[in-house]
C-alpha cells in the first residue's frame, strides 16, 4: 500500500512537472530570439535577405555575390583593382607579349571559323590595358576598341559595360572574358546585343567551376542561364578552353532580322 502512494505521488508530481517543461523551453528560446534580434537586427535581415535570393539563382545556374550599398561602392570595387598601380604594371608588361599571343591565338580561330575578319569591326569588353585589342589588331582586324572603366589610349576608351558608351549596331564582334564581374547580368547582354549589328557575334570566355576572384559580381554554374539572357541571339558554338582561368568559350550570333 505504502508503495502504492509513492507510485501516485510520483505520477502526480509528473503531470504538472512535464507540462511546464515546453513551456520553459519554448519561454527560453523566445527570449533568446528577442535578445538576437535586439543585437544583431540588420546583419540577421541581410543574411537572410541576400541567401535566399542567392539560393534561387543558384538553382538557376547563376548566383549574383550581393553585399554592395550602392552601384557607386560596386564600381568602386572594381575600380580596386583596375586601378592597382601595381596590377597595371604587370599587365603592361611581363604580362602583355604572353596574353596578346594568347589572345590572338583565339581569334585567329574565331576568324578561320568564319566568326571574325579583317574588315570587322570589333569590341573588347572589360579590356583593362588593352591586351586584347592588340591581338585582334595583330591578326588584322584593325578597327578595334577596348572598353573599361579606365581608359587607356589609344586601345581602350571609358565605358561600362552595363551601358555601353556607343550607338546600336555599331559591331560586327564583341569579345569578352569579364562576365563574372557583370552585378546586372541582363544588362551586361543586353547592351551586346544593342550594340551588335544584326548577324554580328558575340563571343565570351567564362568559367563553370568556381574560378573567379573576389573583384567577380557573380557565379555561373552552367551555360543555360547565359544562354536564356540573350533574347536576340543563338549559340552557335561551345566548347572548353584553358583561358587564364576561365574554362568555356560560348560564341552567340544574333539574329539577322530585328525583332
Amino acid at each position: 500500500m505504502h508503495s502504492d502512494n509513492k507510485e501516485r505521488e510520483k505520477a502526480l508530481i509528473m503531470k504538472f512537472v512535464i507540462p511546464k517543461l515546453p513551456f520553459v523551453l519554448s519561454l527560453f528560446l523566445s527570449l533568446s530570439l528577442i535578445v538576437f534580434f535586439f543585437v544583431f537586427p540588420s546583419t540577421f535581415l541581410r543574411h537572410s535577405l541576400f541567401s535566399s535570393s542567392s539560393v534561387v539563382a543558384a538553382d538557376e545556374g547563376i548566383r549574383i555575390r550581393h553585399g554592395y550599398t550602392s552601384y557607386e561602392a560596386y564600381i568602386q570595387h572594381q575600380l580596386n583593382k583596375t586601378q592597382n598601380p601595381k596590377l597595371r604594371k604587370v599587365w603592361t608588361t611581363r604580362d602583355w607579349d604572353r596574353k596578346v599571343r594568347v589572345f590572338s591565338t583565339f581569334f585567329q580561330r574565331l576568324s578561320e571559323r568564319g566568326f571574325l575578319s579583317n574588315q570587322s569591326k570589333a569590341l573588347s569588353i572589360g579590356a583593362r590595358v588593352g591586351q586584347e585589342v592588340a591581338a585582334l589588331r595583330l591578326i588584322g582586324v584593325m578597327d578595334s576598341v577596348g572598353m573599361d572603366l579606365v581608359p587607356r589610349p589609344p586601345l581602350v576608351v571609358r565605358g561600362d559595360f552595363h551601358a555601353q558608351p556607343f550607338e546600336a549596331e555599331t559591331f560586327d564582334f564583341e569579345f569578352s572574358n569579364v562576365f563574372d564581374h557583370a552585378l546586372y547580368p541582363e544588362k551586361f547582354v543586353g547592351e551586346i546585343e544593342r550594340t551588335l549589328k544584326p548577324g554580328g557575334v558575340c563571343v565570351l570566355h567564362v568559367s563553370l567551376h568556381g574560378k573567379t576572384d573576389k573583384y567577380s559580381a557573380n557565379d555561373l554554374y552552367s551555360v543555360k542561364p547565359l544562354v536564356k539572357l540573350f533574347k536576340r541571339s543563338k549559340v552557335v558554338e561551345v566548347r572548353k578552353i584553358d583561358g587564364f582561368g576561365l574554362d568555356t568559350e560560348i560564341v552567340f550570333r544574333k539574329n539577322k532580322n530585328r525583332k
